[in-house]
């Protein structure tokens, strides 16, 4: 099966979360400074209430942000990807041939399915290097479902979010 996609800083976005507690709990942490600022508010402390909504705004946005900045400072991160898929591995490539990566599925120690696509992980615990596989890379849904067919016999079960 081959793939093809442009990388965006969403999809790293998704494997970010699920490697990393500050990504993952950064939007939580930020609705309870939002809700504490809007009670403090109510209770007539205006600017104490204008800070922590500051706060819960900056708590949301600063994880994104991170990976935007780090996106579009290397100048890989943004070209057009290649992968072939087959029984053995994963091999995936700029269009451009500056980066090339074959992951033997031996070496996936698991993966999980976001609304975004595919995160790959090639470790033994969340914190392990990761490979995002956005659903635009598929043609038709088809071959996803292929995808996660073949995820599923060569690697096992997906993780739970």
């Amino acid at each position: 099966m081959e793939l093809r996609w442009d990388p965006a800083p969403a999809d790293w976005v998704d494997g970010l979360r699920h490697a990393s507690p500050a990504y993952r709990f950064a939007p939580y942490f930020a609705a309870a400074f939002g809700l504490a600022a809007v009670v403090l508010v109510f209770l007539g402390q205006l600017y104490a209430g204008l800070f922590g909504m500051f706060c819960a705004v900056v708590i949301a946005l600063l994880p994104l942000l991170g990976v935007w900045v780090s996106f579009r400072r290397n100048p890989v991160a943004g070209t057009t990807m290649t992968a072939n898929v087959d029984e053995q591995s994963l091999r995936m490539m700029t269009v451009d041939g500056t980066a090339y990566s074959d992951v033997d599925w031996a070496k996936v120690s698991g993966w999980l399915e976001t609304r975004r696509g595919f995160v790959l992980r090639t470790g033994p615990d969340r914190s392990s290097p990761f490979y995002p596989v956005p659903n635009r890379a598929f043609a038709q849904s088809e071959q996803r479902q292929q995808f996660r067919e073949l995820l599923v016999r060569r690697v096992g079960p997906a993780e739970q979010k």
